[in-house]
């Protein structure tokens, strides 16, 4: 004898997913997640974004396998300034002998590195400023934002310039002066953020409850944050890649023979009319991840808006 199905009961994982009722704070967590991610893919361009990130992510990984000679050690004696597809080297050579294919296959480890280690130093330091910053106010509010106004008075690579001279050139101290300067954006839309919900009804209801400030903040407040924060990381990222590689470029950054794209770019422009592809292929390679970054930014910031969750 068998037994009819209930007729409360989910006919499909998206149905259990997309219910407007959901049984469990699970449920309702993945049920965000999966209306996000439905938003996102439905973006083309946002799609190509992650699609060209998540390469760049397997090829940082897997740049050993990949690459088809060594991205340090060059033939001075028969591979110097091949053109690209000449004895094997698909994308050319340097002035070194060095093959520019694997440099860059290479390079990528580098782009990452400073792209995660900036995003780890800097969103953390404006979370925490502009959380505190906008809900404890007064002269803590005034304190801090007048130290970030100092901070965007300053163009950024400019600014990272001068750290990094007072620092000493190297990949290190470039990540940590990128860091510092970038901070104060991420400050200025945690504020907003939190001026927007420190006096609703659910923060009302938790420090009715007893809850001290530092757990409202960490807690409450600080979650509400998170969606447009990513979104300003995101499309931040390319203009990490853009000053790690100018820093690199003028000689502060990444030193030789590290296989940095802005540092190959500054080692190819003497031979940039004859010998094009030494220079323009690095270019090409901090363009396409530049574009992906900010793809999948526009991406993010259509799928994480508030204002189209109920759609």
């Amino acid at each position: 004898m068998s037994i009819a199905p209930s007729p409360q009961r989910p006919a499909s994982r998206r149905e259990w997913l997309l219910s407007d009722r959901p049984q469990s704070r699970a449920q309702a967590r993945l049920g965000r997640a999966y209306m996000t991610w439905l938003r996102f893919s439905s973006n083309r361009l946002a799609v190509l974004g992650l699609l060209i990130i998540v390469a760049l992510v397997l090829i940082a990984i897997f740049a050993d396998v990949l690459s088809p000679h060594d991205p340090v050690i060059g033939n001075l004696a028969g591979a110097r300034l091949l053109p690209p597809g000449a004895q094997g080297y698909l994308l050319g050579t340097d002035d070194q002998g060095r093959d520019i294919l694997s440099r860059l296959l290479h390079g990528s480890r580098l782009t990452l590195f400073v792209i995660v280690l900036v995003a780890v130093i800097a969103a953390p330091v404006g979370l925490l400023v502009g959380t505190v910053s906008g809900y404890v106010g007064g002269w803590v509010d005034a304190v801090l934002m007048r130290i970030t106004d100092i901070f965007l008075a300053f163009p950024k690579l400019v600014l990272a310039l001068a750290f990094v001279a007072a620092l000493g050139p190297g990949i290190e101290n470039a990540i940590l002066a990128i860091a510092i300067t970038s901070w104060p954006p991420y400050a200025r839309i945690a504020r907003a953020e939190t001026l927007t919900v420190r006096n609703s009804d659910y923060i009302a209801a938790v420090r009715l409850m007893g809850a001290s400030p530092f757990r409202i903040v960490l807690r409450h407040v600080m979650p509400m944050c998170m969606s447009s924060l990513i979104v300003r990381v995101t499309l931040d990222m390319a203009g990490i890649i853009l000053t790690a590689a100018g820093l690199s470029f003028l000689g502060l950054g990444a030193q030789p023979p590290l296989p940095e794209w802005g540092a190959m770019i500054a080692s190819g422009r003497r031979f940039i009319l004859d010998q094009w592809w030494v220079a323009t292929m690095p270019g090409i390679a901090i363009l396409i991840v530049s574009l992906g970054f900010n793809l999948l930014g526009d991406g993010l910031r259509d799928a994480l808006d508030p204002r189209e969750s109920g759609q």
